[in-house]
């Protein structure tokens, strides 16, 4: 086995401990877990309701910070920008590294990893983006509830014939955010001591754009929790891909004593 193979779970090869239950369980069972109970207390237990009514009622009955700069220029449309360009930028590091000799070891350890980064971003926007197109449900500021002309409909039931479809679930801006938590995965296997600071950061970004699109009245809070879960699965699963099929072996993951 190559001195550089990354390890898990103490001793044990990446590519056993991927599937060991303990690893399992804190990255998949658990945030699974815990998604599905807050989202049956958010779409089942009115908690959806009472935010937006909250956030509805501090505006005057109004969504008023729906077209305000600071929601809808800056955190909205230049945040989505920002999350692009951050993209664009691992996207011509990963490039440069590839191309750069493999004897370079200051580059070599980065080029699956950013590779993996990259494509953790565009799976995870694009996942969220094509279930936005299937799931059929409206955004706050659609509903009679709040000023517009549409009756609530649930994830599941059918809608009335006639009414437009709803391309309002999973949040789509949040994926923009959320899509970074792949960050920790990322350094997982460059560093794994910043993962938990990469993990915060990721969810800081897709925390700031999912409220600014709630307050909008663009989004239920359950929209962003889902979309957060569909960011982190793909971020999981094809991390574990990578590091089975691309990584393992390789020599190009840093070495580390990391302990889920």
């Amino acid at each position: 086995m190559p001195p550089n193979e990354f390890r898990l779970l103490g001793n044990a090869p990446l590519s056993n401990a991927l599937f060991a239950p303990r690893f399992l369980i804190t990255h998949l069972a658990l945030p699974a877990g815990a998604a599905l109970i807050i989202s049956s207390l958010l779409m089942d237990g009115g908690g959806d309701f009472w935010v937006a009514d909250h956030l509805y009622r501090l505006q005057g009955s109004r969504w008023a910070l729906r077209d305000a700069w600071l929601t809808n220029n800056l955190l909205h449309r230049g945040g989505k920008n920002l999350s692009t360009l951050l993209a664009i930028v691992v996207a011509a590091t990963c490039i440069w590294a590839w191309r750069k000799k493999r004897s370079n070891n200051c580059t070599a350890h980065l080029r699956w990893p950013l590779l993996y980064l990259f494509c953790a971003y565009v799976i995870a926007a694009l996942t969220v983006s094509a279930l936005k197109s299937f799931t059929n449900m409206d955004c706050p500021w659609n509903l009679v509830r709040y000023g517009g002309a549409r009756v609530f409909v649930g994830l599941f039931e059918t809608r009335p014939p006639g009414m437009p479809r709803g391309v309002c679930f999973p949040a789509g801006h949040a994926s923009a955010g959320y899509a970074w938590v792949s960050l920790y995965f990322f350094t997982l296997m460059v560093r794994p001591a910043w993962r938990w600071m990469a993990l915060a950061a990721g969810l800081m970004i897709g925390a700031i754009f999912g409220w600014t699109q709630q307050v909008r009245g663009a989004h239920f809070l359950s929209h962003d929790l889902w979309t957060l879960l569909i960011c982190w699965v793909v971020a999981l699963g094809l991390f574990m891909v990578w590091q089975r099929w691309f990584v393992g072996g390789s020599g190009d993951v840093h070495s580390s004593g990391f302990q889920a």
